[in-house]
């Protein structure tokens, strides 16, 4: 599913009028039954309804929705606010149909002072005050009012955007002048906001509401921002050859789990077992090796010359791809190692954890790395990498892509909506995954899933879809059975082969 920008859907949107045809008006009238549909599902006419409309486009859709609850016995107060003696035409047409609307008892149109309506707790606010096509924070007056709703006990339904919020950028928005929606119902697509930490105080529960846009238009707009989803993920998946043998389906190096760290290594190497690979070699200190040999019997193990930690780089000519990372330490001989075994690695590599952290405690070596390398940082691992702390979730994208473009790397940025970046400048959002994940190990079973698929075949850009995919998915279905409160890591892994079967059903 493409994410596309504010003008990216202003230029669907006249396409589609252009070419269905439909009038603006008749658009905004189809857009406004949608709400009012989602609405009376859950709200009967004994709920009060306030509407706050804005002179735009976003407060036409308000007025229509207003009108329309009021036409099914919703006792509905309007307040338009009208105030530089300016608004859109499809706005003024709405203005003028819920003049005439006999059901309409209680509109306002503030062009000066305004008188405030109480809002309690059975109150319903309809947010119509702005919304793709707003281009700077709000400020003064709206920012008050903003701030008015937020404070007051009212359930809050914004229209396609929490007024304040920005479409893509909100660097510069002010948190506290942004409605606080409980939920959002937006028209169309998913916008790009809306996928970020950051924004999900303002958005609430997110309904993607379909206005029938023109398909054939979406189609032919490129974009850098996109949703991966199942049926995306199912058709990347390599089959299984009925005569295959353990060789012909790759064979992995992990390097993984210092001296009481041992359960990142046997995290990683499970997930890695559990994704399709033929054999799995993992690379522990000495002092892990009963660990492992009784946690994974399945895995062959090799030891380091160090009894705590990993010291020196190993032949990997014989491997179809390796990982390094999940609780490696970052001892300065095992820096060393690390970058000696980088060098001497020809076949795809998974960096992630304390690889990452060695990284960032050297950036020169950063040069050294070989093209389309992958990185699995959570937000603080990339802030570490990259040399600065972001500000917030939109700026660290796209320093995350900036990079992985600069060292024609994968970036899989991990968290509630983890995000590939890639060496083209495309992003690719999960769409699978949930707060049970946010849970220790959860990081080293990507790690060992996204080292077997590169092993079994797969490219680095499917390797990645398909592990973040996979490993998202396998969360899911044990959330579902076991709760996201009491998830832990290594269920991820007992239900990697459920989610794999999903995707090959």
């Amino acid at each position: 599913m493409k994410i596309f920008t504010a003008s990216q859907i202003s230029e669907i949107e006249h396409y589609t009028m252009e070419h269905e045809p439909i009038h603006p008006i008749d658009l905004m009238e189809r857009a406004a039954t949608t709400v009012v549909q989602t609405i009376t599902a859950e709200y009967s006419t004994q709920t009060p309804v306030v509407v706050f409309a804005g002179p735009g486009n976003n407060g036409g859709d308000a007025l229509a929705v207003a009108r329309q609850l009021a036409d099914k016995g919703y006792d509905v107060e309007v307040f338009l606010f009208n105030v530089s003696g300016k608004i859109s035409e499809e706005c003024d047409i709405n203005r003028q149909r819920l003049r005439d609307n006999r059901r309409m008892k209680k509109f306002h149109e503030v062009t000066n002072e305004f008188d405030p309506p109480k809002l309690d707790a059975i109150t319903l606010v309809i947010d119509g005050l702005f919304g793709t096509g707003l281009k700077k924070p709000l400020s003064g007056g709206f920012a008050a009012l903003a701030k008015y709703i937020n404070q007051s006990a009212a359930t809050v339904i914004s229209i396609d955007m929490p007024s304040g919020l920005m479409t893509e950028d909100n660097s510069y928005t002010v948190g506290a002048n942004v409605v606080h929606a409980d939920m959002t119902l937006t028209f169309q697509y998913n916008k790009l906001a809306f996928l970020f930490a950051d924004n999900q105080q303002y958005i609430g529960k997110l309904k993607v509401l379909n206005i029938r846009l023109s398909d054939q238009k979406a189609d032919s707009i490129s974009t850098n921002f996109s949703i991966l989803e199942e049926n995306d993920v199912s058709s990347l998946l390599l089959p299984r050859p009925a005569f295959s043998n353990k060789h012909d389906m790759g064979t992995a190096l992990l390097i993984a789990g210092s001296y009481g760290m041992a359960g990142a290594a046997v995290l990683a190497t499970k997930a890695c077992l559990r994704s399709g690979i033929g054999k799995v070699v993992t690379h522990i200190p000495k002092r892990n090796y009963p660990i492992m040999q009784m946690a994974v019997p399945e895995a062959v193990v090799q030891m380091d010359l160090e009894e705590t930690k990993f010291s020196e780089a190993v032949d990997a000519q014989y491997y179809d791809a390796v990982g390094m990372g999940p609780g490696l330490g970052q001892a300065e001989n095992t820096a060393i190692a690390l970058i000696s075994q980088i060098r001497r690695t020809h076949v795809p590599m998974v960096l992630d954890a304390d690889a990452i952290n060695i990284l960032a405690n050297h950036q020169a070596w950063l040069q050294q790395l070989p093209r389309h390398i992958i990185f699995t940082p959570h937000v603080a691992e990339f802030d570490r990498l990259n040399g600065t702390t972001s500000s917030n979730d939109y700026e660290r994208l796209m320093q995350a892509s900036e990079m992985a473009q600069n060292l024609q790397a994968y970036i899989i940025l991990k968290g509630h909506r983890s995000a590939l970046c890639m060496p083209n400048g495309k992003v690719i959002f999960n769409s699978t995954g949930n707060a049970g994940m946010a849970t220790a190990g959860s990081g080293d079973v990507l790690t060992g899933i996204i080292t077997a698929l590169l092993a079994r075949g797969y490219g680095h850009a499917e390797a990645c879809k398909v592990g973040m995919y996979v490993h998202g998915l396998a969360g899911d279905l044990a959330a579902k059975d076991k709760g996201q409160e009491s998830l832990i890591a290594s269920d991820i892994v007992e239900y990697l082969p459920k989610a794999f079967m999903r995707l090959q059903d």
